[in-house]
């Protein structure tokens, strides 16, 4: 025991010192430290009489504070109950976005091939009318036509209406050509 005493505690103040760098608060650093000072105590019996007790005593305090950063990015920041106003703690439900989508799909699933294949290459993969149309082997006004036919069966079938149909005016509303 004194053996250990003699060669550990030398080294608390660089642990100290690395703990602090490494969890950026007095307070969690020093938890840190003690936590790597009970494991030291605790498994010493396990070093190895060859290896550098040093070397292996910052292993220790390293590998805690890992996991201790680890878990607190898992867990969020410490936030005291009182100080939080109720609405914080309150999510908004998403099980009709999650029907949203699971309807949206079923409709993409409806559209013809020659449609559908328009839509995603415009809409998702962000590709302009005329890279769609050299992909597709087809006219640029084939690719427009195509692609309004399959939003407003997309709309139609999902029952929404975009902020163009509830403009006045619609007839004057501009849309954006890729």
């Amino acid at each position: 025991m004194k053996g250990m005493m003699q060669q550990v505690e030398p080294l608390i103040p660089a642990l100290r010192r690395y703990a602090r760098a490494l969890m950026r608060q007095r307070e969690a650093a020093d938890d840190l430290v003690q936590d790597c000072l009970e494991r030291v105590i605790s498994r010493w019996h396990l070093k190895r009489d060859e290896g550098d007790t040093r070397a292996w005593l910052f292993a220790i305090l390293h590998n805690l504070a890992v996991n201790r950063l680890r878990q607190q990015g898992a867990r969020g920041g410490h936030v005291d109950v009182e100080a939080v106003d109720d609405a914080a703690f309150a999510t908004p439900p998403r099980q009709e976005e999650r029907l949203q989508v699971k309807e949206l799909m079923a409709a993409l699933d409806e559209l013809p091939d020659e449609l559908r294949s328009v839509l995603l290459l415009v809409s998702v993969e962000d590709m302009s009318y005329a890279e769609t149309a050299r992909v597709l082997g087809i006219p640029i006004g084939t690719v427009m036509s195509r692609l309004s036919r399959a939003r407003e069966r997309l709309r139609a079938a999902t029952n929404r209406t975009t902020d163009r149909d509830t403009l006045p005016g619609r007839a004057d509303f501009l849309r954006r050509v890729k």
